[in-house]
């Protein structure tokens, strides 16, 4: 199954998934929807196996590991979403973002979104935290989610 997710820096939103059991693939670049969010987005595509990582899992690790309660004045460049493929990846996703609510003091902002189109980022920039896990970003911004994914989500986290 594919979905997309979009919240953050896409180098950030790339590694967090990368580092879960059951996701095949993560595709780093940029997602556009449909009108009004038809402007490209930092975004990743995660291939996974529903069999392994369910799709609550993947929502709640996407919800927890970028600030999905803040409507900061750069949502442009990094629309809280979650671009999904079909009707049913949309009813799925709505209700099990209301589901998880009340894991949050304040309202969940994360949009459902229909997936419309996707470009991938420089090669440059793929797996960015593969190749630099010691550079200043990687160590200020993307190991805290990492932590937080082996705390909180422990039993599908991989060591990377």
């Amino acid at each position: 199954m594919k979905i997309g997710f979009g919240g953050g820096c896409h180098w950030c939103t790339e590694a967090v998934f990368q580092s879960l059991r059951g996701v095949s693939k993560v595709e780093q670049g940029f997602i556009k929807s449909v009108a009004p969010h038809d402007g490209f987005s930092e975004a990743v595509v995660v291939t996974f196996d529903s069999a392994v990582i369910p799709l609550k899992v993947l929502i709640d690790v996407h919800l927890h590991t970028h600030a999905s309660t803040s409507h900061h004045k750069m949502r442009g460049k990094y629309r809280s979403a979650i671009y999904v493929y079909s009707s049913d990846q949309a009813d799925s996703v709505q209700r099990h973002i209301k589901e998880a609510q009340c894991d949050f003091d304040q309202p969940i902002v994360t949009m459902t979104l229909p997936f419309d189109d996707f470009k991938p980022s420089p090669e440059q920039f793929q797996r960015y935290y593969e190749t630099n896990p010691e550079k200043p970003f990687c160590t200020a911004y993307i190991d805290p989610k990492l932590s937080k994914i082996r705390r909180l989500f422990g039993q599908h986290s991989v060591q990377m």
